[in-house]
């Protein structure tokens, strides 16, 4: 895990139900469990600062460092991807984005293709995106201020179930991504008995919660998030999603008892249940 990554898991999973911020003697404190020395700690928040992800204030002698609004924004978007599906029914509607992007613009191009991507659409051909679920709309919201980006939207259904199984097919590595589902299931499965037994504190437990979402975070970016009916058969990745909830949530009492202990702030109690 990249420092940075480490500082952003941090606030996003624990510092935000402890008033948001911390002091920087606690940043090095957390960093030290994930064998971080305290030079790199400070590089680190310096940078962040200066790319406008970290505001800081000072207390006395001590700085004191918090996200800024861009930065929750960007924890809350990977959130919402890493915590939730999508519920209920498909329609039967695939939502498609058309793009134009002059050739002279390719890192733009580029950026497009990942957000596409992150967004949960998947490349029916070069220029062509789909996805099952209606987030259009988010697409034309992250590109609104780029003229270059020609976007055009349409909905559409294809020639019954067996036509809609072969275009996700075609349009996602699904069996590479099952694959990686499986081998998640394969780390972290044989290990719940011991967490429900608490045989991991302190350190140990915080270390391992942040490994488990490290591990967990690569998914939403290949994952579509695909309805039960254009998935094949066996599909890990409902079981595995069902697995990093169940761990996630056995690992979070001795996580946070180490993060109290660290850092001498302990959680509201709404925040708690």
């Amino acid at each position: 895990m990249k420092a940075r990554s480490l500082v952003f898991d941090l606030f996003g999973d624990y510092l935000r139900y402890r008033g948001g911020e911390a002091r920087l003697r606690s940043l090095v404190s957390l960093m030290g469990c994930f064998d971080v020395p305290e030079p790199t700690v400070r590089v680190v928040v310096t940078r962040l600062r200066k790319e406008g992800w970290l505001s800081s204030r000072r207390d006395g002698r001590e700085t004191v460092y918090a996200l800024t609004d861009a930065a929750w924004a960007l924890l809350d978007e990977g959130r919402e991807r890493i915590f939730h599906r999508a519920q209920g029914p498909w329609d039967g509607q695939w939502h498609m984005v058309i793009y134009s992007v002059p050739e002279t613009e390719r890192g733009l191009r580029e950026q497009l293709r990942k957000k596409l991507a992150w967004f949960g659409f998947g490349p029916l051909s070069s220029a062509v995106w789909l996805s099952p679920h209606d987030r259009t709309g988010l697409v034309r919201e992250a590109f609104a201020d780029e003229p270059a980006v020609q976007l055009d939207v349409f909905r559409s259904r294809s020639a019954g179930p067996a036509a809609d199984r072969d275009i996700a097919a075609r349009s996602w590595d699904l069996a590479g991504l099952d694959r990686a589902y499986a081998e998640l299931l394969e780390t972290y499965r044989p290990r719940l008995a011991a967490y429900r037994a608490g045989e991991l504190q302190g350190a140990d437990a915080l270390v391992e919660r942040m490994n488990l979402i490290h591990d967990y975070r690569r998914f939403p970016f290949r994952d579509p998030d695909l309805p039960p009916e254009l998935l094949p058969e066996g599909w890990s990745g409902r079981l595995a999603h069902e697995v990093f909830l169940e761990a996630h949530g056995l690992l979070r009492g001795p996580a946070e008892a180490c993060v109290d202990a660290l850092t001498g702030a302990a959680m509201p109690e709404e925040e708690a249940g």
